[in-house]
């Protein structure tokens, strides 16, 4: 690989655009190095100057750097400065921020970007958990929110997730015609800039609060809870929620309680990784817990942690969905309820949602289709640790109001004697054994993720009946009796996901269908990686 003229001259023309002094020598330096031959710095411009970022499932996310295709102050003047020309009118927006890498820089450039185009800007104070903003959009009518954050990614990430009005995420055709208004936006040192924004006051924040502890819906408050921040921006300010609440008894991770953008407890900061919640677990055994509760760095995802026989272990997340959405269907007070799932999370919501008489849907993965299912919407999950309990104040996932709502239900079973297990259980007695399982392969090369689903999409396994799921979103769907694997693309990371399901109907007893169960998703496991690999 040579340095090409373009690439060059591609340089050249951002360290003059960049307003940043920092990012601008940054750069000066992978060029100089590049020039001199170096070949590791050569590869290096070469893909930070690769493109723009692009809207993907949670807005734009990538790694906190100079160039085109980075995080970088210059990336969200621009998407900021195409944002206002696309809204086109002036009007109210929410600006927040995690406490990640260069967070609270790109959070000021964003609010003043918008300021200077004549919007009424009003920035959170401080790092919080990214469903504030999604409920202050909502709650307040504004046309937009913007939140500076890269959720559960590598400690080197950071993002810009997008709100419009009614405070879901962005869906298409939006994104694309952002881009193009992105596209037409003139260097970023020439774009204006105010500081005229004003700071949410801690009363709107407190807002939020109150309506999280409003949530619960029984009487039970006798609950042992050992809880994880992962290093983000949830620990106080869910350990308030839960205070408000009435649950009082919160033991948190001291080694992950305060924000660090570092994460250095965890090799990622994702509560579905193995091994991201060992000290959650830890702490869980040895405080003698009823229930733990990890959230990722910006608090929209909950996981949940239960004693299992002698030992902890954490719930799936298609296990604390459809046990969130059972509690969400038993309480809710709405007359004709709509409770909504992803098509790569289990197909037991659908049999509990038919049980309760409420009307049921499948989106594509994403909370920006899911938080659209529907009118009525009262609960929706994806197997990805998220969850939406209250739809009507927070279009989104959100893991401080799941953590409460989660805590409630774990009393009111402690309070009759029984547990999470006990409850997935009787789920199963009523419905048949649902069992997920997922298989997620991690790539550098990025064009090999493409080449794998061309490959499975053109050669199917033969004995399942083989679906292209939505071309256009990238997913495949096997199916055969009691059996569904779906094969896609993960929307944030560079990953190949598959996931499986296997559902085994209880006619001799639950400890003989788990066990047959286990082993059908066992070996269906063992083909489907050995299929993606």
């Amino acid at each position: 690989m040579s340095l090409t003229p373009a690439l060059r001259d591609a340089t050249f023309r951002w360290i003059a655009d960049d307003p940043s002094d920092a990012t601008r020598t940054e750069l000066q330096g992978v060029l100089a190095r590049a020039m001199g031959g170096d070949p590791a710095a050569l590869e290096d411009l070469a893909d930070r100057m690769a493109g723009p970022l692009t809207f993907g499932t949670a807005g734009l996310r990538g790694p906190v750097r100079a160039g085109t295709n980075g995080m970088n102050v210059a990336t969200v003047v621009r998407t900021t400065a195409g944002l206002a020309s696309w809204l086109g009118t002036s009007g109210l927006v929410f600006v927040g921020r995690d406490a990640r890498h260069g967070s609270e820089e790109f959070g000021t450039a964003a609010a003043e970007v918008m300021a200077a185009a004549g919007f009424d800007v009003r920035v959170l104070p401080g790092p919080l958990p990214t469903p504030v903003l999604a409920y202050l959009v909502r709650r307040h009518g504004a046309v937009a929110g913007i939140q500076i954050t890269a959720s559960h990614n590598p400690p080197a990430d950071n993002g810009y997730k997008l709100y419009l009005s009614g405070g879901s995420q962005i869906v298409p055709p939006s994104d694309g015609e952002i881009e193009k208004a992105i596209e037409a936006v003139p260097a970023a040192v020439s774009v204006p800039r105010s500081p005229s924004y004003s700071t949410v006051s801690d009363a709107e924040v407190d807002e939020y609060l109150e309506r999280v502890a409003s949530l619960p819906r029984q009487n039970a408050r006798a609950l042992k809870i050992a809880l994880t921040p992962m290093h983000g921006v949830g620990g106080a300010f869910a350990v308030e929620a839960l205070r408000r609440a009435g649950f009082t008894d919160v033991h948190v991770v001291r080694s992950q309680a305060v924000p660090d953008p570092d994460f250095p407890t965890v090799v990622f900061p994702n509560p579905e990784e193995p091994g991201a919640s060992d000290e959650l677990l830890s702490l869980a055994a040895s405080v003698d817990a009823d229930l733990a509760i990890a959230l990722d760095p910006d608090a929209d995802r909950c996981a949940l942690g239960v004693r299992d026989g002698s030992s902890w272990r954490m719930l799936r997340g298609d296990e604390t969905g459809v046990l969130l959405g059972s509690l969400v269907l038993s309480t809710t007070e709405s007359a004709d309820p709509l409770v909504a799932t992803t098509i790569v999370s289990s197909s037991l919501l659908k049999s509990i949602a038919a049980a309760h008489g409420a009307r049921y849907a499948e989106t594509l993965t994403g909370f920006k289709w899911l938080a659209r299912a529907g009118e009525g919407l009262v609960f929706a999950y994806e197997e990805a640790l998220g969850n939406c309990v209250d739809p009507a104040y927070v279009a989104d996932k959100d893991g401080v109001s799941a953590a409460v709502v989660a805590a409630d239900l774990a009393a009111g079973l402690k309070a009759s004697g029984r547990t999470l297990l006990d409850a997935l259980d009787q789920l199963a007695l009523d419905h048949g054994l649902h069992l997920t399982d997922q298989v997620s392969l991690r790539y550098t090369d990025l064009s090999l993720i493409g080449a794998t689903m061309a490959r499975l999409r053109s050669s199917p396994p033969a004995d399942f009946q083989s679906e292209d799921l939505l071309p256009s979103a990238d997913v495949l769907r096997w199916t055969a009796d009691g059996v569904r694997v779906i094969v896609r693309p993960s929307g944030t990371e560079p990953k190949l996901k598959a996931y499986l399901e296997v559902v085994e109907p209880v006619t001799d007893g639950l400890e003989s269908a788990r066990a047959s169960g286990r082993a059908r998703l066992a070996e269906l496991r063992e083909r489907v990686t050995a299929l993606v690999s």
